[in-house]
Parts: structure tokens; sequence; C-alpha cells
């Protein structure tokens, strides 16, 4: 079976090259469709029943971005026990500092260049080739296998897999098994993610002119306030929140807040007037474990903003709920981790760790909106390449992670002949 994956390297490759070519940049969404219909026409080819999905109802699903999935069923195999290998077709935008074309697909010292070739259509064309190299083995497997390459997943997913899980195509009453193919390193399984509460905090203050300050209120000035308050009460606090959850990098171990943006007052840029700001807002980005519940985490920001509002009367604020995303865990002794562990093992040659990711990923969806509760990421590529400039993928690690998956399905589903 390991020899059928090498005899499809340059095949494998060339697709990983095509996808590459296809700039589904994130923001606003561009060229979804043709990368769902070029996934699609390669699954058609291998003999899947391909649908599309278009994330009818979705606000972000517009007739100049439209949302489109691609969702792919080998019809010629049992209906249970179904594996449902997974990944996200967009990627962030390109940014500065790169040297090679970064939709090229540049192959060069044993790696593929380009955005999203770790994170994460290597993943896409890992699995896929994985599944054919069973086929074109002469191996029948004895369970069904689904492919589905979506959107949106560097902005929530909301279009992609949370739009599958809500219409079914994934759901635990036909779905046993989820990998995706997310680029946590070659050699290791992700059993699940932190959590995250994305919030924002709007200061407002009264406007008045700049040479007379005292006449106004700063909404920067509160908004400062806040900032200042918050990191003196919760920074020790969260410093000390350690999960348990085997958290890769380790320094993601525990609770965190992040300030993503912060806006006031006039324009940065352009004509300028001489005011005192009267508004302020900032996003916030709160880790949180597994331990904690999103109530208390809500709860304690709730409460720096009212113990300011009620030592200072000129302090008004509004805090507004952006995105919440419950952490989520598989039980490091399911079937799936250990038959893809096992897999890993077998082709790498050393035990891989079970991890958890700092960030999250589509395993929210997956698991809180279809309810399965077997589901890993693994797929090839260095994570900590993911969003860079010159972002590549090892060749090596594209093969290895599609002999894993191999593997793996053989496990989960069981198989003979070949």
């Amino acid at each position: 079976m390991l020899t059928r994956v090498d005899g499809l390297a340059e095949e494998l490759l060339d697709f990983l090259k095509g996808l590459t070519a296809i700039p589904t940049v994130n923001p606003p969404g561009e060229c979804y469709p043709e990368c769902a219909e070029f996934i699609g026409a390669r699954l058609k080819d291998f003999g899947y029943e391909v649908q599309y999905v278009a994330a009818k109802g979705r606000p972000e699903h517009t007739a100049q971005h439209p949302r489109v999935n691609v969702v792919g069923a080998l019809s010629d195999l049992p209906a249970r026990p179904l594996l449902h290998f997974n990944g996200h077709f967009d990627v962030v935008p390109v940014g500065a500092g790169w040297t090679v074309d970064p939709f090229g697909g540049l192959v060069r010292d044993g790696k593929i260049y380009g955005r999203g070739t770790t994170d994460q259509k290597a993943g896409i064309a890992a699995s896929i080739y994985a599944v054919e190299a069973i086929r074109r083995a002469g191996v029948q497997l004895h369970g069904c296998v689904e492919q589905s390459g979506t959107v949106d997943e560097e902005s929530g997913g909301f279009a992609g897999v949370a739009y599958l899980a809500e219409h079914g195509f994934i759901s635990r009453e036909r779905t046993d098994y989820v990998i995706i193919t997310e680029p946590l390193n070659v050699d290791r399984v992700c059993l699940g993610h932190r959590g995250v509460y994305w919030f924002e905090v709007v200061t407002h203050g009264r406007i008045a002119h700049g040479s007379m300050p005292f006449l106004g209120v700063s909404a920067i000035s509160k908004m400062a306030g806040f900032i200042t308050e918050m990191e003196r009460r919760l920074g020790p606090k969260l410093g000390k929140l350690q999960t348990k959850m085997p958290v890769e990098p380790p320094g993601a171990r525990y609770a965190s807040v992040n300030i993503n943006s912060i806006t006031g007052g006039q324009p940065g840029a352009g004509i300028q007037t001489p005011c005192v700001a009267d508004r302020c807002a900032a996003i916030f980005d709160r880790r949180f474990l597994i331990e904690e519940s999103v109530e208390e985490v809500r709860a304690e920001i709730r409460g720096v903003l009212d113990e300011l509002a009620g030592q200072d009367s000129e302090f008004r604020y509004d805090l507004s709920d952006l995105m919440t995303v419950l952490p989520v865990s598989t039980d490091p002794a399911s079937a799936l981790v250990k038959a893809m562990a096992s897999a890993v093992r077998d082709v790498i040659g050393d035990e891989p760790p079970l991890i958890a990711s700092p960030g999250t990923y589509d395993q929210k969806h997956v698991m809180r909106l279809g309810l399965v509760d077997q589901c890993i990421a693994y797929g090839p590529g260095i994570l900590q390449l993911s969003h860079q400039p010159d972002e590549y993928c090892r060749i090596d690690h594209l093969m290895d992670g599609c002999k894993a998956m191999a593997l793996a399905a053989m496990r989960l589903l069981g198989a003979s002949g070949g």
C-alpha cells in the first residue's frame, strides 16, 4: 500500500500545484466556485458522487463572492461506518515578504511553495490521494469514505463546515469519524482545541475642541483606563490558569487575552480636526481553557467594566459578543485516535504525540453542531509556516501524511483484497 502511494507522487504533486494556483483568498472569498469545481472534478474522476453545496442564507454568501463547498462520496461502499475527510481551501491574504510567486506552486529543494500549501491545501490533496491509492491497489474498504473541501475556515467556518453540519452532511446519524487535514505537523495527532471569546468594547466620551479638552470626555482615555485595569486584574490570574490539555506550543497552555484592534477619534490620515474623541472601539481575543466556562469568562470582563462605571460617572461603555467557540477534545482512547496514531507510527517510525491546538479550527463545528464525537486533526505541513510569507509544504511530509491517512482509513473501516 505504501509503495502505491509513492507511485502517485507526481500526480499528487501536480494536483496540489493546481490547487495552489487558484487564489482562494479570504477575505473576501475569491475563486471559491472555481476551486470547488477543481476538487470536484478530481473526485468524479476517482469514482465519487459529487455535490456542490452553496451556503444559501448565510450573509457572506453573495453574488460577488459565493460560498460554495464540495462534498464527494464513494457510492460503491457500504454506508457505515463512514469516514469523512475534510479540508478548507480558503487561504489568508498573501501579505508582504514573499520571494516567490504565492500562487505559482514552485517546487524547489523538496518543497512546494505557495499561499495555502501548508494551510491547508496539501491536506486536501493528501486525503484524496490516500483513498485513491487504496482503490488502485485493489483493496476493498468495508465502509464509506467522504471527502469535503470547504470555505471560510479562516473567518470562522460558518459558511463551510458549520453549514454542512447544520444541513446534515456531517452528522452523528450518518458520520462515524472525521479527520480534518489541518497542518499540525505530520508526526502528531491533534485531539482538539482551546476556546475563544471575541468581544468588542466601545467607550463613549463627549466631543469638544482639542484646545479645550477639559470641556469634553475622551473615549480613548476611558478605553486606556479599561485596558490598564483589565491587565492589572486579569493578567496575573490568566498567567496562572493552565490547562491539562496537551496544547502545543506549551506557552499556549495558559489562558490569554489579546487586543486585536483599536480605533477611536478622528481618522489617522487625511484632513485633521481638533476634537476630543467621543468614541473608541476595541476588539479583544480571549482564549480560554476547557477547565473554564464561557459564562465565567464573560462575567469577569463585565465585572471590570461595571466596576469602572461604578467608580467614574463619566465611564460609559457597550460590550458586544462577536464570536464564541467552546473548547473541544476527542477521547485519546477512541478508535479514531488509536487508528490514526498507529498509522503515523508505522509511517514515521516514532510514537506520535497527542496534542491540542492553540487556535480553533473546524472541529468545533463537527463536534458542537454535527455532534460527531470522534474527530481529530491530522495533516501534512509545519504549523508555524501557516500564514507566513514563502509558505511551503515539504514534499516528504505530503507523502508521509498521505500514507498515514491511507493506513488509518483501512484500519477504521476494515479492508480486504489487494
